[in-house]
């Protein structure tokens, strides 16, 4: 099975993987790279904590909300390969155009800002595509597999570039050398993408066909011509009724229906209709725990500003956090599978431990805070995923995921906000507020556990 598809591809389905998985690792270290200092580059171009969180905090909703709308457009011209690519270009292109926002006076705290935002408009622009040209790969070697095996590398290239950012900000004492490195890997990233769509232009090779049943002395029938059917002929009438049915997308006859109903179906469609109410609660004790996570933009700011580590170390922090999240992806995706979805219900715990802890002004204890918000990340990409593909049918999977990225986005903004805003004021009221939205996101995590177990 695996022998035909390499020859019809030029690269068997694991090549695909992997290749695909190097394209993330080498893309993840210009993304991360830049995104370990993002709090101190924002800083010293004159940000306060409140821009901080607004910046950090609008990007992440720009790359979760946006991809409510690109998925399906994606889906519908089928040109998975452009949108990849086009989006990783944005990223291999903003994050090494940082380094030119010191240069431009006081403009560069807003041209830092528009390409931060832009950067994660190309994360919501390639996401979709790309996990649909991986789901093709994967299915033919195993999906768990495939899909895990591309995770690690991507975490590998999580790590690696805040690790290659420190290196350069210690040895040149800048922040835009630094970033002007990670265009080497962002280069990689476009020449690994454009090797892989020169051998495999249709990803689709890698699916299996389910056989055809053949059928003994059955004969075969001859195949005949389009020919265009009369209203008579389907039970209608070619009166105002046929003109209704047969409107197409822009009210002619070159569809099957209206243009508003069918308007109004997608849009039912796209925001979740029919989706089930255990889902919305889960959503939403989800969007609670992503806003009340204090980002490690505002971490690293506070890091930097308060004088507790040098600029250097700041990335290095953070890798150590995405290190902390890749265990817990591991464990608790492990757990979930033996316990079901009781293993969530240390997020808000988690979320509400990192302000007192990541906001402190001892070094020790910001580290501590900087892991819980590691371990919650790696919960979140892991185990919160699993439950929301439990909670739905999986004919509606594509399109929970898509409602669920989007209420995700609107709480990573309001939180960012929020965060930043009191931050500025008194960390002990920061620390109050986040708490009390982690107790609501406990209660409606009890509620959707206790469902899915019944009575």
């Amino acid at each position: 099975m695996s022998t035909g598809r390499t020859a019809a591809t030029g690269l068997s389905p694991w090549r695909m993987v992997v290749g695909l998985g190097l394209v993330s690792l080498a893309a993840d270290m210009v993304a991360d790279g830049g995104k370990s200092i993002y709090g101190p580059l924002l800083g010293a171009l004159g940000a306060s904590a409140l821009v901080v969180g607004l910046v950090t905090g609008a990007s992440e909703a720009v790359s979760l909300v946006l991809r409510l709308a690109v998925g399906p457009l994606a889906d519908r011209r089928g040109n998975h390969w452009s949108w990849t690519i086009a989006g990783y270009a944005v990223t291999a292109l903003c994050i090494p155009l940082l380094a030119v926002a010191p240069l431009v006076g006081g403009a560069g705290l807003a041209v830092a800002a528009t390409l931060i935002l832009v950067e994660r408009a190309g994360k919501a622009v390639r996401s979709p595509s790309k996990s649909a040209l991986l789901a093709h790969a994967a299915g033919a070697v195993g999906r768990g597999k495939g899909f895990g095996v591309h995770k690690v590398l991507d975490l590998v290239g999580a790590m690696s570039g805040p690790l290659l950012v420190a290196a350069v900000v210690a040895a040149t004492g800048d922040m835009s050398p630094a970033l002007l490195v990670l265009l080497v890997p962002g280069l990689v990233t476009m020449a690994l993408l454009a090797w892989l769509r020169r051998r495999v232009p249709d990803p689709s090779v890698y699916d299996v066909a389910p056989a055809a049943p053949v059928l003994p002395d059955t004969p075969t029938a001859p195949v005949l011509p389009d020919v265009p059917v009369a209203p008579a002929a389907t039970g209608l009438s070619a009166g105002p009724a046929a003109a209704r049915v047969e409107a197409g997308p822009r009210g002619d006859a070159d569809g099957l229906r209206p243009a508003t109903p069918r308007l109004r179906a997608w849009w039912a469609q796209s925001v979740g209709a029919g989706l089930p109410r255990e889902f919305f609660l889960f959503a939403a004790a989800c969007a609670l725990a992503t806003g009340g996570l204090v980002s490690y933009g505002i971490t690293g700011y506070h890091l930097v500003q308060d004088g507790l580590v040098p600029l250097a170390v700041a990335p290095i922090v953070f890798a150590g956090a995405m290190a902390a999240g890749a265990v817990a992806a591991v464990v608790t995706g492990w757990a979930y599978d033996r316990r079901g979805g009781a293993v969530l219900l240390v997020l808000p715990v988690l979320v509400a431990a990192v302000p007192p802890l990541a906001l402190s002004s001892r070094l020790a204890w910001v580290l501590v805070g900087a892991v819980c918000w590691g371990l919650a990340g790696g919960l979140q990409d892991a185990t919160v995923k699993a439950l929301v593909a439990d909670l739905v049918p999986h004919h509606r999977r594509a399109t929970a995921y898509g409602v669920f990225a989007a209420i995700q986005g609107v709480a990573a903004l309001v939180g960012g906000v929020t965060i930043g805003a009191l931050y500025d004021v008194s960390v002990g009221w920061l620390t109050v507020v986040v708490g009390a939205a982690q107790v609501a996101a406990l209660v409606l995590l009890l509620r959707v556990t206790r469902a899915r177990r019944g009575p």
